[in-house]
């Protein structure tokens, strides 16, 4: 009995799901925004029983699916998952339908400004559907094509959502920003298609010619691509250049804050905590994997990058009078703590990076998407306009004070975990740079403790009077989120024991291993008397001191 296609599944339901919800007759709106809410769930469902399925101690890639694709070219339709793609899994399936949800009255005057999709807004629930069958196949693709022809198509629906049902102020800065983002990104595209083309004429200069994962690796590994270090390095750096401006890792950053504000925040959710994960993925597979020694030749650089970013982000949020502006430089800071785990390559800091990932999805959405329903009903997003807010929307104040502590990464909240992993596990290889990067939680504290006592305490500000606190449909949006930032900050096993075969497996396959301590442990072998060294249990007729 052949295996039932799970990862086909995953990313078909949502596509097919966008289909149907765009044939949905224009004067039934709201049928056309619960279906793509019940297709949502269903690629949830589905989502879980693949976590439940999955065996973390089994073989590195399950519900692996290959079939033929261009066989001309060596390319295959071939999916598999891993812990680290199965936590990211996870992320997309649960965000999107609270997405849907949160932006459900994000189209009603779409009608009357916009002309995508006939005039109406079915596109919009429509787009987020395709977005994310595209990036579910982007995290689950083990063809090196296939995931090119994705993490690239993935744009096409993002732009649509950025520059065709972003804020309706200003169109021209909806669309410059819309633009912006697709040259950065298609930019960093073509220098990936370059290098994806070059790696394959290196497996065809080797008889194999294959855009198979799997068997580049191994042929990466065992030094049996035949080319020099320079070409290598060069191709590494193709990669590397297109994930970094969509991770996005500074200098390729400025796209992202403008690309936020114009957008919906259910958009800019799915592109901060959802699309732009798919860059920080691809540097631990694809990075790493395929390209161990000029991963290693250049992570001192990268790094540094990081910790630039780290600080830039946090000190340039600071000084935001926009409440979605500083938000979306936060994102910032938080990319390069991610990023800074990759490449420092230890285990601790590559399971931190991972954890990072899902941890990052879970309190940007929950911090963008309050501040998005407070500036719905206020109509301003200066931060300025706000004050007083906990007196009228005690419950809004108070879930974004726990989103907020989560981003300053508080002991007891999910992101602290990451964090503290990321900069334990780069110290010992870069403890100048874990230094400085520690440095940056004085910084969020100050952004995220002044932002909350500008906008939510003291005296009633004048135009706040009319702000109401969250209706049910919005506390459906943020009570899964507020929860699992506890549970994740409080239990965060489950997730570490899907994720650290995979790291362990990443750091076997680039030859790394983690660095021995430098200061000397207490000699521990002197504790029994008559110790046999070999298995540190008393030899007989020994005795404890």
């Amino acid at each position: 009995m052949n295996q039932f296609p799970w990862l086909s599944a995953l990313w078909l339901v949502p596509a097919i799901g966008a289909l149907l919800v765009w044939t949905v007759p224009a004067r039934r709106p709201d049928l056309a925004k619960a279906g793509a809410l019940v297709v949502s769930l269903v690629v949830a469902v589905l989502a879980i029983v693949v976590a439940v399925r999955f065996e973390p101690g089994g073989a590195q890639y399950q519900f692996v699916e290959s079939h033929r694709w261009i066989p001309s070219f060596g390319a295959g339709y071939t999916l598999g998952v891993d812990g680290i793609a199965l936590v990211l899994v996870l992320l997309t399936a649960v965000l999107v339908p609270l997405l849907l949800l949160a932006g459900w009255n994000d189209t009603r005057d779409t009608v009357v400004r916009n002309g995508i999709g006939g005039k109406r807004p079915h596109a919009y629930v429509a787009l987020i559907l395709v977005v994310e069958a595209m990036v579910l196949l982007a995290f689950t693709a083990l063809d090196i094509l296939l995931f090119y022809v994705f993490f690239e198509a993935m744009l096409i629906p993002m732009y649509f959502l950025i520059g065709g049902f972003g804020r309706a102020q200003d169109r021209a800065a909806r669309s410059a920003a819309a633009v912006k983002f697709l040259l950065y990104n298609l930019f960093g595209g073509l220098m990936m298609l370059a290098a994806v083309i070059g790696l394959y004429i290196l497996t065809v200069d080797l008889g194999v010619g294959t855009f198979d994962f799997r068997e580049v690796v191994a042929l990466a590994t065992a030094g049996e691509l035949g080319a020099s270090p320079g070409l290598l390095n060069a191709l590494f750096l193709g990669f590397m250049f297109a994930f970094a401006v969509k991770a996005p890792l500074w200098p390729f950053h400025s796209w992202l804050p403008g690309a936020a504000v114009e957008a919906t925040p259910a958009s800019a959710v799915l592109m901060m905590a959802i699309v732009d994960k798919v860059g920080t993925f691809a540097m631990i597979r694809y990075c790493l994997q395929l390209f161990p020694e000029a991963s290693a030749t250049f992570a001192p650089l990268i790094v540094t990058l990081s910790v630039i970013g780290i600080l830039y982000g946090a000190i340039a949020a600071i000084g935001q009078t926009d409440v979605m502006r500083l938000i979306a430089y936060t994102s910032i800071s938080h990319f390069g703590f991610i990023v800074l785990g990759i490449f420092a390559m230890t285990s601790q800091s590559q399971t931190g990076s991972t954890l990072y990932m899902v941890n990052h999805g879970l309190s940007t959405a929950a911090l963008f998407l309050i501040a998005g329903f407070l500036v719905s009903r206020r109509g301003s997003r200066m931060i300025a306009s706000f004050g007083g807010v906990r007196n009228v929307a005690p419950i809004a104040a108070g879930t974004f004070l726990v989103a907020g502590l989560a981003t300053l990464s508080l002991p007891g909240l999910a992101p602290f975990i990451s964090e503290f992993l990321v900069l334990i596990g780069t110290f010992p290889r870069y403890g100048v740079a874990a230094v400085f990067a520690a440095g940056a939680l004085v910084l969020s504290a100050v952004y995220v403790l002044w932002l909350y006592q500008r906008m939510m305490t003291g005296p009633l500000a004048s135009g706040n009077e009319e702000v109401r606190d969250l209706v049910p449909r919005e506390l459906v949006v943020v009570a899964p989120l507020v929860a699992l930032l506890i549970v994740l900050g409080l239990f965060p096993k489950p997730a570490l024991d899907v994720i650290d075969p995979a790291v362990n497996h990443t750091m076997t396959t680039i030859g790394q291993t983690d660095p021995a301590p430098t200061v000397p442990g207490p000699v521990l072998t002197g504790a029994v008397v008559g110790a046999d060294p070999e298995t540190d249990t008393p030899e007989q007729g020994g005795e404890s001191e």
